[in-house]
């Protein structure tokens, strides 16, 4: 193997990384670079080989206890000569004695599996297009002044506490960020962001289906229509009910895995997954 240097990402490692993942057919939103940023920037790894960047990984630790592993790319032209490898072992060395999470493609999940990741659900991805109906009632915009509550939300169906990234994605750019009233109370949230081709919504939380399709709907209508990709967890029957009763159809899928056994987390209030990237 040809000597191998790994540092943390630049800003412009993090931008081709995305541009990797595109190359990939992963579709990254337009400013995840910056929503991305925000979490954990020593765990965003890029390798190089004579001054060329040939791989990325990042595991970011989220707290004390769960990290998460995205980002695990080699570029072709350069596999087979151990990069990977060596990518993969600094990642999980910055995660430590944590929990680690991540979303394995079909190709990957029995290497996950030698390396002590243990299968907790599919995530499939389903994408379809939609026009922009009138949105439901009892939507609110939502911004910085929500982040206790949507925070809170977002806690029952993610293994830690993620201030400064939902800071981040509820306010980029092009993202369009709704919560779900009822009884004078925030009860779900959603958020769409444009990507390279169309938008993905995620996260999609809700209490129970009709809240999930109110936000939606409520995304789309803001946004304006077109192809939307939505990452359905298959342990909520009810995303995927709701995904497949739009007409969507599933076009990818990966398995969430962990370092042990899956934490506890409100699953049937997820609709919509984050990122693959992050969680």
């Amino acid at each position: 193997m040809t000597a191998l240097t790994l540092r943390a990402m630049t800003g412009a490692d993090l931008r081709r990384a995305l541009d990797w993942a595109a190359a990939e057919g992963w579709n990254p939103g337009l400013a995840d670079d910056v929503c991305f940023a925000t979490v954990d920037p020593e765990g965003m790894l890029v390798a190089s080989v004579d001054d060329t960047p040939v791989g990325s990984i990042t595991v970011v630790n989220y707290d004390d206890a769960f990290a998460f592993l995205g980002f695990y790319i080699v570029r072709p032209e350069y596999r087979g000569r151990g990069y990977g490898l060596a990518l993969w072992e600094a990642g999980m060395s910055h995660a430590g004695r944590r929990r680690v999470g991540l979303d394995g493609v079909p190709a990957q999940q029995a290497n996950y599996r030698r390396s002590g990741f243990v299968y907790a659900w599919r995530n499939l991805r389903f994408t379809g297009e939609v026009r922009a109906d009138p949105p439901a009632t009892g939507l609110v915009t939502l911004d910085r002044g929500a982040l206790d509550a949507v925070g809170a939300l977002d806690r029952r169906v993610f293994p830690a506490a993620r201030r400064r990234f939902l800071d981040s994605w509820l306010s980029a750019d092009g993202h369009v960020a709704l919560g779900h009233v009822a009884d004078g109370g925030l009860t779900g949230f959603a958020v769409l962001r444009p990507c390279r081709a169309g938008a993905k919504i995620g996260p999609l939380v809700a209490p129970d289906r009709a809240a999930a399709e109110a936000l939606f709907d409520g995304l789309v209508a803001r946004w304006g229509g077109g192809t939307v990709v939505l990452d359905v967890p298959d342990v909520n029957p009810a995303a995927v009910a709701l995904a497949e009763d739009r007409g969507f159809s599933p076009i990818f899928e990966t398995a969430r895995m962990y370092t042990g056994p899956a934490p506890a987390m409100d699953t049937h209030r997820l609709f919509g997954v984050t990122s693959f990237e992050l969680g």
